[in-house]
């Protein structure tokens, strides 16, 4: 059996989804997720809720006593001493941000507590990864309309993330993160206008009044903010239909573009992802996405 913790926001729950898919899928073992996290938030950390059931995915839970038999102490403590344990255990602590090749390997059982934010986890099987990312239910309302709208093949449909939210108003977050800047997004557009005819951006943003107060676009432009935080799949599903996308510094649009299946897309993303932290982010980014 594979165990997968699950944490943080939906890109988090994706990307841990979707290393610990992979890892049970070559393996022929089954996946349980434990959502342990979610009960037992620690302080200064953004509240967050298991956000992976509109996804057709592999949705098993693990028990209590499941969870117990890989992490023997307290979550917090054993995933502190696991730094040091050496590796090929079934505690499947990540090491670095960077990519690990031992995390390929099969095995029969398994506990993976990490991050593990890198297409390399999980590329391989990607028809299997885009698949269990489908939403379950048909859009429906204004979701349907702009669904039809952004893939329009005579539209050139952009999706552009601009993540603000607790990367601006906590000073933790915005400590290790720091939000994008406007001189980010001003080279992105120009950047996707040069390679392109007549986009249309698609402005996706947890702060849109933010947007539409100070984000100037001389493009054709539509603001997409009828989705409440509850319904952010629905945003990730619109972004996956534009054919090209701007990401933020989020793992949120990252999956919003990794699941295009717009075989010529065209993707930007930021040189800088993480503002205050020293981690090797070089496997963040696909290497046929442009970096700017």
């Amino acid at each position: 059996m594979i165990i997968v913790k699950l944490m943080g926001g939906l890109g988090n729950q994706m990307f841990q989804y979707a290393a610990a898919r992979r890892l049970s899928y070559v393996s022929r073992v089954p996946l349980k997720l434990d959502l342990g996290w979610f009960r037992s938030t620690s302080p200064g950390t953004t509240p967050r809720q298991y956000a992976l059931h509109p996804f057709n995915i592999v949705e098993a839970f693990a028990s209590e006593k499941e969870v117990a038999r890989f992490v023997p102490g307290p979550q917090p403590l054993w995933s502190l001493l696991a730094r040091f344990l050496p590796p090929g255990g079934r505690y499947l602590r990540e090491k670095h941000y960077h990519f690990d090749p031992l995390m390929l390997a099969p095995r029969q059982s398994g506990y993976l507590d990490g991050y593990w934010q890198s297409e390399r986890y999980f590329s391989d099987v990607r028809d299997i990864i885009c698949t269990d990312f489908t939403v379950k239910e048909r859009a429906q309302g204004m979701n349907r309309s702009l669904a039809e709208l952004v893939g329009d093949p005579e539209l050139c449909s952009v999706s552009l993330h601009i993540r603000r939210g607790d990367y601006i108003s906590s000073p933790s977050a915005s400590l290790v993160h720091g939000s994008c800047s406007p001189e980010y997004y001003a080279r992105a557009v120009e950047t996707i206008a040069s390679k392109t005819r007549h986009p249309h951006f698609f402005i996706f943003s947890d702060d849109p009044q933010w947007v539409i107060d100070n984000f100037p676009l001389e493009y054709p432009f539509t603001i997409v903010q009828h989705n409440d935080p509850d319904h952010g799949y629905e945003d990730l599903r619109l972004m996956t239909l534009c054919k090209h996308h701007i990401i933020a510094n989020s793992s949120f649009s990252w999956w919003g573009a990794w699941l295009c299946l717009n075989s010529e897309k065209i993707v930007v993303a930021p040189k800088t992802w993480f503002a205050g932290a020293s981690h090797d982010t070089g496997d963040v980014v696909p290497a046929s996405w442009t970096r700017i």
